[in-house]
């Protein structure tokens, strides 16, 4: 939530009724990440209003493609498309941290056979769920995983494994 917290001054300054699309982390290469944390996030918010999206990226390193700090990108038109859908940020109350226990919980046996595989995190709401969820992804991305579990993002609760 650390990331969120210093990405959303900016946004809520570029739209006062802005709402999170999607959140998730930025790999970077050389440096061992720590299960549900990142050293950079990106973030996508969508005003209504403006009906206008914008890529919001935080990052506490300066590196090749990354600048430390948050850093806006261009504003884009939005139109609601796919299964994504922005939600009101209240709705976001559990953070990647424990989104990965609850997930580790779970996935003991598939972590055992699988030690090395990185792990990924992707915060959504679709309409599978009726609250937003932490999607935890084992793999170098959601294409290519075949394991993966969905956290409530407001409860914390398990909800489903996908395989």
């Amino acid at each position: 939530m650390e990331a969120y917290y210093q990405l959303f001054p900016m946004a809520r300054a570029w739209a006062p009724d802005l709402e999170l699309l999607q959140m998730a982390d930025i790999r970077v290469p050389d440096i061992k990440p720590v299960p549900g944390k990142a050293v950079a996030w990106q973030a996508v918010f969508v005003s209504p209003s403006k009906r206008r999206a914008r890529r919001f990226v935080y990052s506490v390193i300066k590196t090749e493609g990354l600048t430390k700090g948050v850093s806006p990108s261009s504003e884009e038109s939005y139109t609601p498309r796919g299964q994504a859908k922005p939600f009101r940020i209240a709705a976001f109350k559990i953070n990647s941290v424990d989104a990965y226990k609850t997930a580790l919980q779970r996935s003991a046996e598939y972590v055992k056979k699988n030690p090395e595989k990185p792990v990924t995190f992707l915060l959504e709401s679709t309409p599978e769920f009726p609250n937003p969820t932490w999607r935890v992804i084992w793999g170098d991305s959601l294409l290519v995983s075949n394991y993966s579990v969905y956290v409530d993002a407001t409860t914390g609760g398990y909800l489903r494994t996908m395989r």
